[in-house]
């Protein structure tokens, strides 16, 4: 993942563009469709859970 994202940054600088990178990312390769529709699942389910996380404010 690091290899690619150096290559991906280094070929947007060189035609101009701002690294678009997030900072402090994990970087995970789903693997198969389960795994998939894991991630998916938590994705449309996490923000049900907003209120109950304890940094959440509003």
């Amino acid at each position: 993942m690091g290899s690619y994202k150096s290559a991906v940054t280094k070929h947007a600088n060189r035609l101009g563009f701002e690294n678009g990178w997030q900072a402090l990312f994990h970087d995970h390769i789903i693997r198969d469709d389960a795994e998939y529709q894991r991630i998916s699942d938590y994705i449309i389910s996490n923000p049900a859970h907003w209120k109950e996380d304890k940094f959440y404010t509003k």
